[in-house]
């Protein structure tokens, strides 16, 4: 496994690589859910890359980026062990030169609410950096968990508007067995607040239970139902809402498919999740 750590190798690197590559970018901090990224790029090509970049341009001026973990022995352990090709683990200066003109990028149709909202210039960082690692590994596939679904559809939109000659892979939430979704922020949970974090798929499951078997197609009373239900899992919500899956438009009336999309705070921890439906 090659690890690649300035610009200048990783495009020697990647001039010397024929095969397709599948990228799997990440943070770092990899569990469980990023190994099910890894293990889809290795279904889609032999030659898998995986970034390990704390985007400092993605955290609000509210969020830490110091305390965000950077355990880079263990995730580059778990890459090797499943046969990862390349890593590219690039300092920020790296990625953001000094002196350089920033350029702005954003799906602003797709992230003005929610994530968008919650997190002022979120999502600008994202579409910014993705398209940078886009353009230095130049991959023919590109895996992203549904777990961040306002961020998937971001890019998704961004690579087909651009007409980036790469397809978008997405891959199902993986979930711990009372239905938590993985996350690198459940490691902050007390043990405790753990046992309230199942309120958030919980209220997904109700919101799906009042479509399906219910017959509910008032958004308001389920979105009022899932706010309900993450209360009483002293879950303060951020927001919850059946919304388009596609355009994240809002609607009156349920028509099927919708997404649910759910954010709150529990115990200084903020979790977010999704279902479609």
């Amino acid at each position: 496994m090659q690890l690649l750590q300035t610009i200048p190798d990783l495009r020697a690197h990647r001039r010397s690589v024929e095969k397709p590559i599948a990228l799997v970018p990440t943070m770092g901090a990899l569990h469980k859910g990023h190994l099910t990224l890894i293990e889809e790029a290795k279904r889609l090509s032999d030659e898998v890359w995986v970034s390990i970049f704390v985007n400092p341009t993605q955290f609000g001026p509210k969020e830490d980026l110091s305390k965000y973990p950077r355990p880079l022995e263990d995730d580059l352990a778990a890459c090797e062990e499943l046969g990862v090709s390349a890593v590219f683990n690039p300092t920020p200066e790296q990625v953001y030169p000094p002196g350089v003109v920033e350029t702005a990028l954003d799906v602003p149709s797709l992230t003005a609410e929610f994530e968008g909202e919650q997190r002022p210039g979120h999502f600008a960082g994202v579409c910014r950096v993705v398209l940078k690692l886009f353009n230095l590994c130049q991959p023919r596939y590109a895996c992203f968990g549904q777990k961040d679904y306002q961020q998937l559809i971001a890019i998704e939109a961004m690579a087909l508007d651009l007409n980036l000659p790469i397809a978008i892979q997405r891959v199902a939430t993986v979930r711990e067995a009372d239905g938590l979704a993985m996350s690198s922020r459940n490691r902050y949970l007390s043990e405790e607040d753990r046992k309230h974090a199942v309120g958030l798929y919980k209220a997904l499951t109700l919101a799906k239970q009042m479509i399906e078997d219910d017959s509910e197609t008032d958004t308001a009373n389920i979105e009022q139902a899932m706010a309900q239900t993450l209360r009483a899992h002293r879950i303060t919500p951020d927001y919850c809402a059946i919304r388009h899956p596609q355009t994240l438009c809002r609607m009156d009336i349920v028509r099927t498919p919708v997404v649910a999309l759910i954010a709150g705070r529990l115990g200084g921890v903020r979790l977010l999740d999704n279902l479609i439906i």
